[in-house]
Parts: C-alpha cells; sequence; structure tokens
C-alpha cells in the first residue's frame, strides 16, 4: 500500500493508470513520427515507457499513414447523398443493400441537385 486512505493496493491501481499512459504515449510517439517523416523531420525518439513491440507497430503505422498520403485513393462519389441514403444504425454488410445503394449511387455520376464534382475525394486527409 501507498499509505493513502484507499484500501486498494497499488497493484491493483496501476492498471487503472498505466494502460492509458502507454496508449497517449503511444499516440504522441506516432504523431511525432508521422510529422517528421512527412517534413523531413529529425528523427523521433520514443519514449522508454514504450516497449520494443509496440515502437514498431507506431513505427509501422506511420509509415502507411505516409504512404496513404502519398498515393490518395480517388473516387468519383456523391459523399452527401449517399451518407443521407443509409441509415445511422447500419452495422453490418447487406450484399442487396449494398447493391441498391450502387444503382441509386453509382460513382462518378453527379445528379441534378448537385454542382458537378470539381475534384475526387480524398479518403485522408493530410
Amino acid at each position: 500500500m501507498n499509505g493513502s486512505s484507499s484500501s486498494t493496493p497499488d497493484s491493483i491501481n496501476i492498471w487503472g493508470t498505466w494502460a492509458p499512459t502507454v496508449t497517449y504515449e503511444a499516440g504522441e510517439y506516432t504523431e511525432q513520427k508521422f510529422k517528421a517523416e512527412k517534413t523531413g523531420g529529425g528523427p523521433v525518439i520514443p519514449s522508454p515507457n514504450l516497449d520494443t513491440d509496440l515502437v514498431m507497430a507506431c513505427d509501422r503505422l506511420a509509415d502507411v499513414l505516409i504512404k496513404a498520403c502519398k498515393n490518395p485513393i480517388q473516387m468519383q462519389m456523391d459523399i452527401a447523398r449517399y451518407s443521407k441514403l443509409i441509415s445511422m444504425k447500419d452495422t453490418g454488410h447487406n450484399e442487396q443493400r449494398e447493391a441498391r445503394l450502387l444503382e441509386r449511387c453509382p460513382p462518378g455520376v453527379t445528379h441534378s441537385n448537385r454542382s458537378a464534382m470539381q475534384s475526387p475525394k480524398r479518403g485522408v486527409v493530410c
């Protein structure tokens, strides 16, 4: 025990702070690594609280994000109209519904109430 008025042992309390702390530090490291690679900045040193496997996973994530920014997927699609056609509670994949949606909102087709799309939508905003 740590001498506080709490009757919970430190070995139990550590899980309440360790996981969020490591998650936060991993996110910070990944963000710094991404920004450094995107802007040509210097090397980023990970926190000593992150183990090697987690640092390697964060490095891989940063690499994938950089690759996605350099090679965006471009689609001609009316996202606003498509989002109105799907319900807020869609949780699964329904082949028949997907086919109906594609018939109603085919990629590359604009509708009379919408102006022609000047540029494709990007999957990742960088």
